[in-house]
């Protein structure tokens, strides 16, 4: 079983981290463990116009294997070097969290788990949404990339010609993926050599 820790902080991104969370829970051998912030969870309830914000809300059914954790228990198993996680995603990932994140503080269970992940070189994806940014931002970025961290923007492509906002969330998810060695079929692999995926009018 890959044991892969999920946190959602206080960024817009909502679709992003319910198609992400979706995905993991529908991979047989993934235990994910689940942090969502207070923001965040203000944010989902707004963005996804949700009531309450549980898993089972989130994804409109049970997830027997998602395990979901308390923001402010940082002595959870999770923010322990012992507890073998394969991998970390933080998406969305927050200006704040990102800056808490390289400046080494860990008050509460998301930046502290993202910590542990850096320090036992294991892999940390962060997904940041935020536009346009500021220097600290590009600053504190380039500091966690130097430390290993992969730093993902929430940057959809467009060559693989979108119809809808789905398709544009899977774009990102589908790169979170690759990161975390999760097998998907979101979307088609880029061939140049292949057939036009969807006629279009010229403009």
């Amino acid at each position: 079983m890959r044991e892969i820790i999920f946190g959602i902080s206080g960024a817009s991104g909502a679709p992003y981290a319910r198609r992400l969370l979706a995905c993991l829970a529908d991979t047989p051998d993934v235990h994910v463990h689940l942090v969502i912030s207070p923001a965040a969870r203000q944010i989902l309830r707004t963005e996804l116009s949700l009531r309450d914000v549980r898993v089972e809300t989130l994804l409109g059914r049970e997830a027997p294997n998602v395990t979901t954790y308390p923001h402010r228990d940082i002595g959870a198993r999770i923010a322990s070097g012992s507890f073998l996680a394969q991998a970390m995603v933080i998406c969305p990932c927050s200006s704040h969290s990102l800056a808490a994140i390289a400046c080494g503080l860990g008050d509460n269970l998301i930046t502290r788990a993202a910590m542990v992940m850096l320090k036992e070189r294991r892999r940390l994806v962060l997904v940041p949404r935020e536009t346009p940014v500021r220097t600290v931002e590009l600053e504190n970025m380039a500091r966690l990339s130097r430390e290993g961290a992969v730093i993902l923007p929430a940057s959809p492509g467009f060559y693989l010609q979108p119809r809808s906002i789905d398709d544009l969330v899977d774009f990102v998810v589908a790169r979170v993926l690759d990161q975390l060695h999760i097998e998907h079929d979101l979307l088609p692999r880029w061939d140049p050599d292949a057939q036009p995926l969807r006629e279009t009018e010229p403009r």
